[in-house]
């Protein structure tokens, strides 16, 4: 327990300086402050095209770990205009709900985890160590940015469900 605390402690004075614009009442949705915050591009385009918009713009709460452009760029060449297709709008679906937990969970509630189930099914692997807080293999790059129905948890990479 006290090692816990200990890395939740650590953890909060990592994100803090990051998380002062942030602690705001929240007045947009996740979607409308995905689409605000104009480094999400990539995945507001997959949104649409999966249908999803207006599941993330709903009551919620949800919890979404959110791959900026640049980590859709990581991705190998063709990948983001082939998930794009409408032949592969389920495989899209996939991949966008493996990013999405139901319930808020706020930076120290998922440390507190070391699992979390994704809408798709899949179980999201959390780790706090040397490199950071890691979802799947993604860092956490930005904690706790607030919505109306939920939370926006800001990764460096796509992270995969396994097939």
């Amino acid at each position: 327990m006290k090692k816990l605390m200990m890395l939740c402690a650590a953890f909060a004075l990592m994100v803090s300086p990051v998380m002062a614009a942030d602690t705001a009442v929240a007045e947009k949705s996740i979607v409308e402050t995905a689409v605000g915050a104009g480094k999400f591009k990539t995945l507001v385009a997959a949104l649409k095209a999966a249908g999803l918009v207006e599941a993330l713009s709903g009551k919620g709460p949800l919890t979404v770990f959110a791959p900026t452009d640049e980590a859709f760029a990581k991705l190998p060449k063709g990948t983001v205009e082939t998930l794009l297709k409408p032949e592969n709008k389920d495989k899209l679906i996939g991949i966008l709900k493996y990013h999405v937990v139901a319930g808020s969970y706020p930076a120290a509630k998922v440390l507190q985890n070391d699992t979390l189930t994704t809408l798709q099914g899949g179980k999201l692997t959390i780790t706090n160590g040397s490199d950071g807080v890691m979802i799947d293999k993604a860092k956490l790059a930005k904690a706790d940015v607030m919505c109306t129905n939920g939370v926006i948890h800001i990764i460096d990479s796509v992270v995969l469900p396994a097939e």
